[in-house]
């Protein structure tokens, strides 16, 4: 490429390269004040070159007359404004796609971490993107296994739904991630993982190198990683690679596809040191006041499109700042969403993995994805009637810890029996444990049949009289020291009353 480059706000062109610029009036954090400039865009790819050689990749954030505010990927420690070249595209940043991605590490602006090749493809997409077309959108249906009982049978995660994980600093969220990664399921079907790490530490992100080995190995697995050291910049750029990806295998490859993104705070407050580097208003807590709109158009890139086999399922983490539900980050995520998995600090203490709050926990979208044919006629009647039963147990131990256990009724000291086998038997379980969903069914039936049948008033007669094993003890062909679940009867035949 020939230029002729000047100083200040000057220009030149080549005849076959993009338009340079030389100087740069300003450098504050990770941007570029570039003043002088014709024809640019906003989401442009701008090249930072040093007078080292070295070059940079940026982002055009604004345009404001002849000033563009470029952000620096790299940022822009090094950088004398008065002596760098800045050069603009004329195309928004972009990756290619293909199948390439798989098997693969990679870091948030698609560059490879595990030694390997760059990924070259002979198409390229803009990780921007777009939210789903409403009118185009279809209904999420049938069920992912997570192979982790407490979410499979009380919170079902169903294909092309959004459901967020909420949880507080020093929970084992990034475990309970990790796990849903490595064990994910849609029942024998084609299905891939893409897994987005934002503001990692090194030992966090090699942990999680280490749980999603095997499925990287067996070239399902897309990992995107940002440590905590890495360009703010590239933060915001990482759930953006992850979803340009998973939106190729999904609605081009006809794949199934699930995103894990982790953490979503990290990226918000990405998001809040650039807005305050371009001198923006601030909005709730000094986050920008578009922070709800950034987040939609990220959750909206997933879902079912009609006429596509493949969907996208979206499992965002995110750690809620001093465990407030109302922060910001959680309060905006939960408007966009459709349900939620919460975290309890109450829970871990009592040493149960994953520490899941069941009375806090929801997903909106479980009766679309179980059922007959999907998981069991009686799944939803059954994760009905044992959070309602744990809501009364819950009730029990707070009166219990009042007036003490022994001036509680029969029944309701049942309920404590009842709470003690649904933390221990159900929700309690491995980091590497997946269970498959007749097991963590016929766990749950164990645990609704420590209560008296007279208890259960949400399931139907038929389905009590085929899976009721009477009030469950230890060495009486329960959960004992095995944890090895009780044999249930067969299923009866499937009539109208199980619809």
């Amino acid at each position: 490429m020939s230029t002729n480059a000047r100083s200040g706000s000057e220009m030149s062109v080549g005849p076959l390269g993009p338009i340079e610029y030389s100087g740069a009036r300003r450098v504050g954090g990770p941007l570029l004040a570039i003043a002088g400039v014709e024809g640019v865009g906003w989401d442009e790819i701008a090249r930072v070159r040093l007078p080292s050689g070295e070059v940079r990749h940026g982002l055009v954030l604004e345009v404001s007359g002849d000033v563009a505010i470029v952000e620096v990927l790299q940022g822009t420690s090094g950088i004398d404004p008065a002596l760098v070249n800045v050069s603009f595209e004329g195309r928004p940043f972009d990756i290619p796609v293909g199948d390439g991605w798989l098997g693969r590490v990679w870091n948030g602006m698609g560059e490879p971490l595990d030694g390997g090749p760059p990924m070259l493809g002979r198409e390229r997409r803009a990780v921007n993107g777009a939210p789903l077309n409403p009118s185009r959108r279809d209904v999420p249906s049938d069920p992912v296994f997570t192979g982790v009982s407490v979410i499979d049978a009380l919170a079902t995660l169903v294909r092309g739904q959004k459901l967020p994980v909420f949880s507080s600093a020093g929970l084992p969220h990034l475990d309970l991630a990790a796990q849903i990664a490595a064990q994910a399921n849609v029942a024998g079907e084609n299905f891939k993982v893409v897994v987005a790490g934002m503001g990692l530490t090194h030992a966090d992100a090699a942990a999680i190198r280490d749980v999603l080995e095997t499925r990287s190995a067996q070239g399902d697995l897309v990992l995107v990683l940002d440590t905590a050291d890495d360009p703010v910049v590239q933060r915001v750029l990482t759930p953006r690679v992850a979803l340009t990806i998973a939106e190729y295998l999904a609605f081009e490859r006809d794949q199934h596809v699930l995103v894990v993104l982790a953490d979503m705070t990290s990226y918000c407050e990405a998001l809040r040191e650039v807005s305050s580097a371009r001198g923006e208003v601030p909005g709730r807590r000094a986050y920008p006041g578009y922070l709800y709109s950034d987040l939609a158009s990220l959750y909206e890139r997933c879902g079912r499109i009609r006429g596509h086999a493949g969907s996208i399922t979206l499992i965002p983490v995110l750690t809620m700042p001093g465990g407030d539900i109302t922060h910001p980050v959680p309060d905006l995520t939960g408007y966009i969403t459709e349900g939620q998995i919460v975290l309890s600090p109450d829970v871990h203490a009592k040493g149960v993995y994953p520490p899941v709050d069941v009375l806090s926990t929801l997903s909106r979208l479980m009766r679309k994805g179980v059922g007959e044919g999907r998981t069991r006629a009686d799944h939803m009647a059954l994760a009905a009637q044992l959070i309602a039963s744990f809501a009364r147990a819950r009730s029990a131990r707070e009166l219990a810890d009042l007036i003490g256990a022994e001036a509680l009724t029969e029944t309701d000291r049942i309920y404590l029996d009842f709470e003690d086998a649904f933390l221990r038997d159900l929700v309690n379980q491995s980091s590497d444990e997946s269970r498959s969903m007749e097991d963590t069914l016929k766990r749950a039936w164990n645990v609704a049949s420590v209560l008296p049948e007279r208890e259960l008033t949400m399931m139907p007669r038929a389905m009590t009289a085929a899976y009721y094993t009477g009030n469950l003890r230890e060495g009486e062909g329960g959960l004992g020291a095995d944890n090895d679940p009780a044999p249930v009867r067969a299923s009866p035949p499937m009539g109208d009353d199980h619809g």
